[in-house]
């Protein structure tokens, strides 16, 4: 199959390893001298530092070489949220594309599947999400992803593209689902970052108990979430739901994660994010989450909490107080 992923970031790059060894590749960079070097020197240390890219993966800053390559194939945009509409409207008005973005677009607060209704009503679209960290799949070690759309033909064409040895990929007919649990899951792994990043003091320090106290009640807060949105509440316990959560929230390789346990060390927000390099997307979708959950009436308390002490109205262990002074309630 010809595949082309528009994006050579991290994830666009480990996919495109994987699925190199099977299928004919085109990774499309819209940096001219980051596609030079990876050409030259057949890495991607911007992004991707130690993994060999393969003979047979093809890299260009040609968009249009990129869009020719993928025209009887799969196309798959790799890039940032905020850039998944430029890419959609680039794209010939019913030419099928899954993505790859995960979160919420700056300004309009949409997903994915809602920037590309509006952009190209008439095109099948689907995300491809779950658990995942892409230095992982890059190294061929075992991962299962969720192909989400309602075009099942589109999700039968990611199943052929990505899944092997190594890569395991199921069916989802639910993208709303799929991308509520991939954009929440980034808010709530700053959370379980800031138990994991607690140094005491006077109180005693949180402990594994409280983690997985969080996961769950956030799971539970990401479910309410995304039914209320339209979602399937059965997703939220697969691959991009509850899967993904326990990754993002306990790995050492989650950028979230890390943020969380930095702000709960006392760094400010501003240097935790220069200290980190990268996007953390849970900083960005916080608020957006809240807002739509408040617009429909979802109580999410763990939310709020992530949101205060990103604006600097709480510190982590009073955020972590009022959670658990929280009157008491039955579970469901």
């Amino acid at each position: 199959m010809n595949i082309s992923l528009l994006g050579a970031g991290a994830w666009g790059t480990a996919l495109a390893v994987a699925a190199a060894r099977r299928h004919a590749v085109c990774l499309w960079t819209r940096n001219a001298a980051q596609a030079r070097q990876m050409r030259e020197a057949r890495r991607n240390d911007r992004y991707l530092c130690g993994v060999r890219l393969p003979d047979a993966l093809r890299v260009t800053a040609s968009h249009d070489a990129a869009l020719r390559h993928a025209r009887a194939g799969l196309l798959v945009i790799a890039t940032p949220m905020s850039a998944l509409r430029e890419q959609l409207s680039s794209l010939p008005a019913r030419r099928a594309a899954i993505w790859l973005c995960k979160g919420f677009e700056a300004g309009s607060g949409a997903m994915g599947h809602e920037i590309a209704r509006g952009v190209r009503p008439r095109a099948a679209g689907g995300v491809l999400s779950g658990p995942s960290f892409a230095m992982e799949v890059a190294l061929a070690q075992p991962t299962a992803l969720v192909a989400a759309s309602a075009d099942a033909e589109l999700c039968e064409l990611a199943v052929r593209a990505f899944h092997g040895d190594a890569l395991r990929v199921y069916t989802s007919s639910d993208p709303l689902g799929v991308e509520v649990g991939a954009a929440v899951k980034n808010v709530l792994a700053l959370a379980t970052g800031m138990i994991d990043g607690m140094a005491g003091g006077d109180a005693p320090l949180p402990g594994l108990n409280a983690r997985a106290a969080l996961i769950t009640r956030g799971l539970a807060e990401m479910t309410r979430l995304g039914v209320a949105l339209g979602a399937q509440a059965e997703t939220f316990m697969g691959l991009s739901g509850l899967g993904d959560l326990v990754l993002t929230a306990t790995g050492d390789l989650s950028r979230n994660r890390r943020v969380g346990m930095l702000l709960a060390q006392g760094l400010a927000l501003p240097q935790v994010l220069q200290q980190l390099g990268h996007v953390s997307e849970g900083v960005y979708s916080a608020p957006t989450v809240l807002a739509r959950a408040r617009s429909l009436g979802v109580h999410m308390p763990i939310t709020e909490a992530v949101v205060a002490v990103l604006r600097g109205e709480m510190q982590p262990h009073g955020a972590l107080h009022r959670l658990m002074s929280r009157d008491p309630r039955a579970e469901f």
